[in-house]
This record gives C-alpha cells, sequence and structure tokens, in this order.
C-alpha cells in the first residue's frame, strides 16, 4: 500500500513495485488507506510523511495498532531528512525511512526481503 498525496510521485512509485510483481493499492489520503489496511492486511505500506488531516506519523501508530498489522513492513518515504525525522518515525513504528527523491534499488531490496 502507498499512501502519498503526491498522485504523480505514487504513481510511477506503484508502477515500479507492480513491474516487479507487486499488488499495489495507492492512496492519497491517510483516511481511507487506514479503512483499506483493516480489511486488507497489506504486508508493506509506505506512506508519506507530510500528509493531509494526519501525518505519517499518525498513520503508522494507528496501523501498528491493528493487531492483525503488527507484523506488516512500514517504510516512510519522505521529504523530511533531519536525524530527529529519523528518530520520530522509529518512534512511530516504521521499519525504514527513506528519503525522496529514492535510490529505487534500495526500495525494491526492502520488498525482496518482504517477499
Amino acid at each position: 500500500m502507498i499512501v502519498d498525496d503526491n498522485t504523480d510521485a505514487a504513481l510511477l512509485l506503484r508502477e515500479v513495485l507492480a513491474a516487479d510483481g507487486h499488488q499495489v493499492a495507492m492512496f492519497g489520503e491517510p483516511t481511507t488507506a487506514l479503512e483499506y489496511a483493516l480489511v486488507h492486511k497489506p504486508k508493506a505500506c509506505i506512506l508519506d510523511i507530510g500528509l493531509p488531516g494526519m501525518d505519517g506519523y499518525e498513520l503508522a501508530r494507528r496501523l501498528r495498532a491493528i493487531s492483525t498489522m503488527a507484523g506488516a513492513t512500514l517504510v516512510a518515504l519522505t521529504g523530511y531528512g533531519q536525524s530527529h525525522d529519523k528518530v520520530l518515525s522509529e518512534a512511530a513504528g516504521f521499519d525504514y525511512h527513506f528519503v525522496k527523491p529514492v535510490d529505487i534499488s534500495e526500495l525494491k531490496a526492502v520488498f525482496s526481503r518482504i517477499r
């Protein structure tokens, strides 16, 4: 699952992951993504931090609070790259923190480990 309010970036990322054989749901806002996760239980979530209405940190905390999402891999993919941003993402439950623009090979390596 990708959650990013930058539609162009999310579409490109979805295409890259789909080309590698992943099924990808994409959302521009966190509330709908949270509802989707409750039903579909994605194995991995790529979340932007600067989202409208609810930031990616809060979305990550809410995803981690869902018992069936406890084992999901959460990836922050954001423009926030300061050291304190990485501390905040770890505290929110993210497994990985990447700064945009991401090196696609690094992201693909994460997803190859999930399979």
